[in-house]
């Protein structure tokens, strides 16, 4: 994956027993549920193992001295036997239900605190990484640990239960006819460590695939237009096609192995009954047992054979489930943005005095995108970046509201080092509107209450008015509670941006910073935003990026970044005088207006 600071290198997975071990701290407080699980699968595994004793009862009762039958016998047993499987199945049931509601509120819980870890996360995490692929590790993966933690978890301990309780009642049945059926035993094992070593990468591959192609979805279907406008309709659906038939093998494949376990397992069992069948029969003519006593076995011995076929089989679904708790897990291991250090006071009120100290900084430690920057912007005043693509405008912006912290020298604001306040009141006090606008799926109301929800309906009226966006909002069928699709798809770019400065004019913030806010906006209506801005700008320390430069002419200060490095700086006036970088940039722009 390719992302702004370069290339990331994939986790290595960790192994299965200690995402295993880790899942079941992870359960908590349901621990103390789990343990009632237990106790009713005891009780239920106890019922279940007194059904072929009872059995080979009633045969027995049934053939007395090979004459007659005790049928009061008879009764006794078929009345206890009636009773032990309808007590088998209020428990089957009672444990089937605290289950499900039990792994549905693990689940619960994982994916709130992972999407919790998502809110933390630095700006780096998301720059560096496809969104897709993060949206399926919150919902694919977690979904598999929820299948996973239901159907394996009670599957595994009834199993081990019926295993050694069934074996426990062979050997005192007969220890001979326990030996013969054991037999099989090896070869079931044997198959089972085989392919689950197999079918174990194989989840693990197809979750990593399924995830790349949640990627390609989002990022084609949020792009339509885009692959639309450039004819890339083809290229897409190939590529789709790539990532689709990659998941189809490596899911086929696991599939495949993982269904080779059930037709040879019974092959492998009726071998093992097989062989209960013919030394039972010999012990029988021999008078060493009783027939009874056969029926009773062979009911135990496929008690104790299909346990082992259904955790062979729960393992591989075990597999899935832990592949997903891996991913999720990884999301949760992130480091999360730097805490605020020792004594970081809240910023109240701030004057808006922001000044770099010889500031570098790089995406990449070998690949600074900043070196030894220093520049100070005065409280009130307005500061323009200009420049080429890539030469630092958004990162000194991106600096200066810490979503990255520099990684030599120092910002100040009001004096005092940027780091030195909480994170979260520093970036109260900036209102921010960028270039690519984005938008929630809800009203038109809730998205210009976004940094304000407080605000009276008055006060968003006003604003919307001050950013010119009312007029519009009006001729709308439902006015502000128009509701808007995923990133107010439903409006044009320009009045998206409108709603986006009208969000920043109701939030009153201290410190703006403009990011081509009216890149998107005709030049009748820029001037209109043009005047708004010019009054949320005053008595506020601003940073705007441009790069039509008559947007910043009334600027107290423009800079000049090439490079990673303040080529020039000063007023407008000043800098067309000294007949340097500027005044080219801003003569080209007008001459190719002009010959337009």
């Amino acid at each position: 994956m390719i992302g702004r600071g370069g290339r990331v290198q994939a986790v290595k997975p960790k192994q299965f027993r200690a995402t295993l071990t880790r899942l079941w701290r992870y359960l908590g407080a349901e621990r103390k549920l789990l343990t009632c699980v237990f106790l009713f699968l005891l009780l239920s595994a106890g019922l279940t193992l007194a059904g072929p004793y009872l059995i080979g009862r009633a045969v027995d009762a049934m053939s007395v001295n090979g004459t007659a039958v005790d049928f009061r016998l008879l009764q006794t047993v078929l009345v206890a036997l009636l009773a032990a499987y309808l007590a088998d199945a209020v428990l089957t049931f009672s444990q089937s239900w605290i289950m499900a509601g039990l792994s549905q509120r693990i689940v619960m819980g994982l994916r709130r605190t992972m999407f919790a870890k998502l809110q933390k996360l630095p700006l780096a995490y998301f720059d560096s990484r496809p969104h897709g692929e993060v949206m399926s590790r919150l919902s694919n993966d977690i979904d598999n640990v929820s299948n996973s933690i239901s159907q394996s978890t009670t599957q595994l301990m009834s199993g081990i239960i019926a295993i050694v309780g069934s074996l426990v009642m062979m050997l005192i049945l007969s220890p001979l006819l326990t030996l013969a059926s054991l037999i099989t035993v090896p070869l079931v094992y044997l198959l089972a460590r085989s392919i689950t070593r197999k079918t174990s990468s194989l989840f693990k591959a197809q979750q990593a695939e399924l995830g790349k192609l949640n990627g390609h979805i989002e990022e084609t279907v949020s792009g339509i237009a885009m692959v639309k406008a450039f004819n890339h309709e083809e290229s897409s659906i190939r590529e789709f096609e790539e990532v689709n038939a990659r998941l189809y093998e490596v899911g086929l494949k696991a599939q495949i192995y993982s269904g080779f376990l059930m037709p040879i397992l019974s092959v492998i069992n009726n071998i093992g009954f097989a062989a209960v069948a013919i030394v039972g029969g010999v012990l029988a003519v021999k008078g060493s047992i009783t027939v009874g006593i056969i029926a009773s076995f062979l009911s135990y011995s496929r008690q104790f054979v299909r346990p082992l076929n259904e955790i062979a089989n729960t393992y591989n679904l075990l597999q899935s489930g832990v592949a997903g708790a891996e991913r999720a897990f990884e999301v949760l291991d992130e480091q999360e943005e730097p805490e605020d250090p020792p004594g970081a006071v809240p910023l109240v009120h701030p004057q808006g005095r922001v000044v770099f100290d010889n500031v570098t900084f790089g995406y990449r430690p070998d690949r600074p995108i900043l070196q030894n920057v220093s520049f100070e912007a005065e409280a009130g005043t307005s500061l323009a970046l200009v420049g080429p693509t890539g030469a630092g405008k958004t990162t000194i912006v991106n600096l200066v509201t810490r979503f990255y912290d520099v990684t030599g020298g120092t910002i100040y604001l009001d004096g005092k080092d940027i780091r030195r306040y909480t994170r979260d009141s520093l970036r109260r006090c900036f209102g921010i509107v960028l270039q690519d606008t984005y938008l929630f799926s809800g009203t038109i109301r809730d998205n210009i209450k976004y940094g304000r929800p407080e605000a009276t309906d008055k006060e968003m009226e006003e604003a919307a008015a001050m950013a010119n966006a009312e007029a519009f909002i009006r001729k709308l069928p439902k006015g502000y509670d128009t509701l808007l699709s995923e990133n107010g798809g439903n409006l044009s770019q320009g009045q998206r941006q409108l709603l986006a400065i009208a969000r920043v004019m109701l939030a009153e913030p201290s410190l703006l910073i403009l990011d081509e806010a009216t890149s998107s906006i005709d030049t009748r209506t820029e001037q209109h935003i043009q005047d708004a801005l010019l009054t949320m700008m005053q008595g506020r320390t601003s940073f705007v990026i441009a790069h039509r430069l008559n947007t910043i002419r009334d600027a107290d200060t423009i800079m000049v970044i090439d490079q990673g490095s303040i080529a020039e700086k000063g007023s407008h006036e000043e800098l067309l005088g000294k007949g340097g970088t500027y005044s080219r940039m801003f003569h080209n722009q007008f001459k190719n207006l002009e010959g337009a």
